[in-house]
């Protein structure tokens, strides 16, 4: 049998066999191959960060695909998350610098890359209260004001929960604790947080370390972040359940016998896609940025394709969207956008 070749970091045969082992669900052969790993000398940040978050990101790949189920994903995730506490229980650490409390947004059920960031300023240095998934803005606040802590880290996984994290950062700033968010569901670059009103935005890991180390121990507010365009986001928001309930309708009109032919996962991937893209929509309005919703448009057409629902019934959604709002010049422009893409 060949040597294995020390190496300090992590290769592309361990992510396929990392992988490979999500797929079985074989959570002792993953925490085996990161001893391993560590054995070898890989840092444990590396770990994290070169190995179990793009597995992570393969695994969404391999669902969306229709490659894998939502139980796979499921199986994968918690491993994943079985993994990331056994990197934290071998590589334990004493902290030099101030507490940090890491959050999800409200609503962020995606808690695995918050958890994954905790580990990683963890091993920075830092001093870490982790509060795990969908943190009220209210608790959040009485957490703070019930201790001393030096920042704020903010995740948010899907732009949908955008005006959740709004309210989040509002009432933070409010308590004087600076704020950084990261997270996908926060844009390209981060920038949908900053236009948000954080403090600072972070696109990975290991840029929001950089951050925090350089932040000064007296920080000042930056001032207020602009408001919205206007109350359209709101507005739609509030008509969620009868926008959602027409779709419904007309896709059964439609496309007669669609609904019923559909196994029941791709049946509730359709219906969830009908009130998401109206939460899109409301997040898009929110930030002003048609692409939110355009790329989600695109995104949405892709999962229902693989699970044989044809793209003219995303668009007879939207289109079903666009007469309900007729009186919403900014949500008319973006609904008119998807349908463009399709």
């Amino acid at each position: 049998m060949p040597a294995v070749t020390a190496t300090s970091a992590v290769t592309s045969d361990d992510l396929r066999r990392y992988v490979e082992l999500l797929g079985h669900a074989d959570a002792d052969g993953a925490v085996d191959l990161v001893t391993e790993l560590l054995a070898r000398g890989v840092d444990p940040v590396t770990v994290l960060l070169d190995l179990v978050a793009p597995a992570q990101e393969s695994v969404g790949e391999r669902w969306a695909s229709g490659r894998w189920s939502i139980g796979q994903e499921h199986a994968a995730t918690s491993i994943s998350d079985q993994v990331v506490a056994a990197v934290a229980d071998r590589c334990r650490r004493t902290p030099t610098r101030g507490e940090i409390v890491v959050a999800c947004v409200d609503g962020e059920w995606h808690a695995l890359p918050a958890r994954l960031f905790a580990e990683v300023i963890r091993l920075h240095g830092w001093s870490v209260r982790f509060l795990g998934a969908s943190v009220p803005a209210a608790h959040l606040v009485t957490y703070l004001q019930r201790h001393d802590l030096r920042a704020v880290a903010l995740s948010c996984s899907v732009a949908d929960r955008l005006p959740r994290a709004r309210r989040v950062i509002e009432a933070v700033a409010m308590t004087g604790v600076p704020l950084l968010a990261g997270g996908r569901g926060f844009g390209p670059e981060a920038r949908w947080a900053l236009r948000l009103g954080a403090d600072a935005a972070a696109v990975g890991a290991r840029e929001a370390v950089d951050i925090l180390a350089s932040w000064p121990a007296a920080w000042r507010p930056h001032g207020d972040p602009p408001p919205p365009v206007d109350d359209e986001h709101e507005l739609v928001a509030r008509r969620r359940s009868a926008l959602v309930e027409a779709a419904g309708s007309a896709l059964d009109t439609g496309f007669p016998g669609l609904r019923r032919s559909l196994t029941g996962p791709a049946r509730s991937t359709l219906d969830e896609s009908l009130g998401q893209l109206v939460d899109f929509l409301v997040a898009a309005l929110l930030v002003d940025d048609v692409d939110l919703f355009t790329d989600f448009v695109a995104w949405t057409a892709r999962i229902l394709g693989t699970r044989d629902v044809p793209p003219a019934s995303v668009d007879a959604v939207l289109g079903t969207y666009a007469a309900a709002l007729y009186d919403f010049p900014r949500a008319q422009a973006q609904l008119a956008a998807g349908r463009r893409i399709l």
